[in-house]
């Protein structure tokens, strides 16, 4: 029997799983979140997120790969033999393929971002210009097909490298350059006039400002962040060592992940305060405020090209984790080749990609609820399929897995202390549960 591959060193392990959790939401929703709903407050909410819900659920994604070495539905048929809690795999793969649908799309625009601010071309307009610029793009749809199909292939020829070639490798040397180039525009932004205003903005605890909402959003925020929920983090841990610390590197994952969402804040909102331009959030805060903010900066050129290289990089790192979960359970499930595997992951995410691509101009008409197909994918995936995943992934390892497996993989075989045992327990069992049930009714309007 072939040996199962695994990530070479722990750095890479630890890289390769907080760039699956570093995404677009910590750079163009968490810092607008925080500053709308009393700054300092909201992030003190959103850490007390993070550890009685984000850290527990990325410890159960890891208990559940690590202890099994397996995909979703493999991992889940040797830890509950007779039941069919591995029909739970379904939605996890569902939900990877929708998320690829839309988050490519987003990729495509950053790179076509990237290669104007190269050529120079994000230079020397009005905020109406470059408002009409990203309209322009998103209208036509050979521009936005063309610049989704390349990043799928850049994603899926990561892929064909394999774990330690390709993820490993790839997440190894963008991580530590993402926190690089984010830690000079933080530089940056706190030596323009004017930036205090942007860290109050983010930093000044106004509980007043604080509503039952802004908790939620603070909860929401802080799930959608780590980006558990679809079995990311199981596959990713199934290739862990034996001798790994689960809960080192859980809290290692969440605290970068809260750290490159505070830095992005740091980043952006004093150079946002400092030109005299409103705070916002989504697409329209990268592609439309920042460049203006770029150009009025001395070194503008360098600036945008930093910029879309930054999100790119943190785009690229969260889908090849997505395109990892079906790759995995095709391999190990259907006894596909990688090379195989591939293209039929490939295939999928194009499809459901093109769609989203054309939302935006040929599909524009058709509607559910509202929404178009991206945006419809973009609801589902946030509010639906993370969130049912988590829910799930704590109530199975807090109520159905055998306490033997979860303080098997706590303590290595006995070998740590595992002090954090009964609090996880605590925490799957009531507090994220409870938690993500709020989030689930507050995100679907029932509440």
């Amino acid at each position: 029997m072939t040996k199962r591959v695994g990530f070479a060193t722990r750095i890479g392990a630890i890289a390769a799983a907080v760039g699956s959790a570093v995404g677009l939401g910590n750079i163009w929703r968490f810092p607008y979140e925080a500053g709308n709903n009393g700054g300092g407050a909201f992030i003190l909410v959103y850490i007390c997120c993070i550890i009685v819900m984000g850290i527990p659920v990325i410890l159960s994604e890891f208990i559940i790969g690590r202890s099994t070495h397996s995909n979703m539905k493999a991992a889940l048929l040797k830890l509950s033999p007779g039941k069919k809690y591995y029909l739970f795999t379904y939605i996890c793969i569902i939900g990877s393929f929708v998320v690829m649908g839309f988050y490519s799309v987003v990729c495509g625009w950053i790179i076509e971002y990237l290669y104007q601010a190269a050529l120079g071309h994000l230079s020397n307009h009005t905020p109406e210009e470059y408002s009409n610029m990203f309209t322009s793009l998103v209208s036509n749809p050979w521009r936005c097909v063309g610049w989704t199909v390349l990043f799928l292939i850049l994603n899926f020829l990561v892929m064909s490298r394999g774990i330690e070639k390709g993820i490993e490798r790839v997440a190894s040397i963008m991580m530590p350059l993402l926190f690089l180039i984010l830690i000079i525009f933080c530089v940056n932004s706190l030596l323009l006039p004017g930036a205090s205003k942007g860290l109050k903005f983010l930093f000044y605890p106004d509980f007043s400002e604080l509503t039952m909402r802004g908790v939620l959003d603070a909860f929401g925020q802080a799930f959608l962040s780590l980006s558990i929920g679809i079995s990311c983090l199981v596959t990713y841990s199934s290739y862990f060592k034996d001798d790994t610390s689960l809960t080192k590197d859980a809290t290692t994952v969440a605290v970068l992940d809260t750290l490159v969402a505070i830095l992005s804040g740091v980043m952006i909102f004093p150079a946002v305060f400092s030109f005299g331009l409103e705070p916002t959030a989504g697409p329209r805060l990268i592609f439309e405020v920042l460049p203006t903010i770029f150009q009025q900066m001395p070194g503008g050129y360098i600036w945008a090209l930093l910029f879309f290289l930054l999100v790119f990089f943190a785009s690229l790192t969260s889908t090849i984790s997505l395109s990892e979960i079906p790759i995995t359970f095709l391999i190990e499930e259907h006894k596909m080749s990688r090379p195989h595997a591939i293209a039929w992951a490939a295939l999928f995410t194009f499809v459901l990609a093109l769609f989203a691509a054309l939302s935006f101009n040929v599909l524009d008409d058709i509607k559910l609820f509202g929404k178009n197909i991206f945006d419809m994918m973009d609801y589902a995936a946030s509010n639906i399929f993370m969130l049912l995943g988590g829910l799930f992934t704590a109530v199975y390892v807090g109520w159905v897995l055998d306490r033997k497996v979860v303080h098997e993989q706590m303590t290595n075989g006995g070998r740590l202390k595992g002090r954090m045992e009964p609090f996880l327990i605590f925490c799957l069992r009531f507090a994220a549960p409870i938690s993500i049930i709020f989030i689930f009714l507050y995100l679907t309007g029932i509440i």
